[in-house]
């Protein structure tokens, strides 16, 4: 994930660190926590930028550029 975040063009410069908070071997469930530096808020930053889905989906691509 440090990876993925950090060479992001949209969110690499705002990444800070990703960790692991829990671990489940029996659902192969991972829950992480993504830290980032954010600005001061600017009108639709935290709405579009730090939006949870537009986050998730940079993770998504990651894994389809990989295949």
């Amino acid at each position: 994930l440090t990876e993925v975040y950090s060479s992001s063009p949209a969110l690499g410069r705002y990444f800070r660190s990703a960790q692991v908070v829990s671990f489940s071997n029996e659902s192969s469930t991972v829950i992480y926590q993504l830290v980032f530096s954010v600005p001061p808020s600017t009108e639709g930053f935290l709405k579009n930028t730090m939006n949870p889905d537009f986050i998730k989906n940079i993770l998504r691509q990651n894994i389809y550029d990989e295949d």
